[in-house]
């Protein structure tokens, strides 16, 4: 190799970069000691700028195109250098691209919950999670203010950073929205838009930008979530008075089915004893030994009927008639209040009513003494 190649080989006169990655925001060229070649070619791409740093200093910026390195075109660093038009010899910068697209599908969330006064339940805590993005609007800012000399710099080193912005603004514009928990689902567009109005502010100091912000969810603490269903199912219930009774018609009817089953059993076992007593094919009957005679089960209790009594518009009960037997005693109960159970055609006054009607014939004997 001759000397000519050799000091050629010792300038660089290509510079660009290509980044395969997803996360990198800043990269140095790697110069690797050599100098730079006056009317090197330097290529910046579409989504790229290119920041020369001179001696520790901020020099040129340099936005998509192609370009000849030379005093021209290179202002800041021809007056740091003190360059005349004539110059032409190599000479050292770091370079440093910095990429300038959207990092999307950036998570945030608020770690702990956000404490704001709610009008219709009061001092609550929620949580909210969330995308967004992050671009780079400003490389010089950008690359004095958060990279310094770092060769190689990358989303997940700044996240943590603009995370910690996010929640403090979510806060902060959550507790002075005024928006009532439940409504908040119906203004997560708002809301995020406001959020991002607020972060922008903040990170535009680092030569940052967020052009998107979606809030995904806001959600309250699992204790209160567990009572807001109760809450709603009793909604769903409606009339209390009206449920018990559903309620208890289904039990009754699903007695009834039970009952009915039981009795189609008894009857196909005794069904199956009288085909087993025929012989096959009409023949005699074979014996049979008879099983030992067993008591039969005693019957079912009945079922006491229970009873619900109205006045003045409301209902109480349900009572058993013993205890409406004591409220005949202490005067609670009369004939024409109105009664009514399961079964019964609408309410009707308990002198109506065969069952109660005898409470208010059949009077104690007198107390011994009298």
């Amino acid at each position: 190799m001759g000397i000519f190649d050799f000091l050629t080989g010792e300038f660089i006169d290509v510079i660009h970069w290509v980044d395969d990655t997803r996360d990198t925001m800043v990269w140095r060229f790697e110069r690797e000691g050599h100098e730079i070649k006056y009317g090197a070619k330097l290529t910046v791409r579409e989504g790229q700028s290119a920041v020369f740093v001179h001696e520790g200093q901020l020099a040129d910026v340099f936005t998509p195109g192609l370009y000849m390195l030379e005093t021209n075109n290179m202002p800041v660093l021809t007056t740091l250098q003190h360059w005349d038009h004539g110059f032409k010899s190599p000479f050292k910068s770091e370079i440093y691209f910095v990429n300038t697209t959207r990092f999307n599908d950036l998570k945030g969330g608020t770690k702990n919950p956000s404490m704001l006064r709610d009008p219709e339940f009061g001092p609550t805590r929620i949580r909210a999670y969330g995308t967004y993005s992050v671009r780079v609007t400003d490389p010089a800012r950008f690359l004095t203010e958060i990279v310094g000399t770092d060769g190689e710099f990358t989303m997940d080193e700044i996240s943590f950073q603009v995370r910690n912005i996010i929640v403090q603004a979510f806060s902060r514009v959550i507790a002075s929205s005024g928006i009532p928990v439940l409504d908040m689902a119906a203004n997560t567009a708002d809301l995020g838009r406001v959020v991002a109005r607020e972060i922008s502010g903040v990170v535009a100091e680092y030569g940052l930008s967020i052009p998107e912000f979606y809030i995904e969810n806001i959600s309250l603490p699992p204790a209160v979530e567990q009572v807001l269903d109760k809450r709603t199912s009793m909604g769903i219930v409606g009339n209390l008075d009206n449920y018990v009774k559903f309620n208890a018609a289904e039990a009754m009817g699903a007695e009834g089915s039970a009952m009915a089953a039981s009795m189609g059993a008894g009857m196909g076992a005794g069904m199956g004893m009288a085909m087993a007593q025929t012989g096959p094919w009409g023949a005699a009957p074979a014996p049979v030994a008879q099983p030992a005679a067993s008591a039969p089960p005693p019957p079912p209790p009945p079922v006491e009927k229970v009873w619900h009594i109205a006045e003045s518009g409301e209902t109480r009960g349900p009572f058993s008639k013993a205890a409406l037997g004591r409220m005949v005693t202490s005067g609670e109960l009369t004939r024409e209040t109105h009664v009514w159970t399961a079964g019964q055609d609408g309410w009707k006054t308990a002198d109506e009513v065969a069952e109660l009607a005898q409470l208010f014939t059949i009077l104690p004997p007198p107390p011994p003494g009298a």
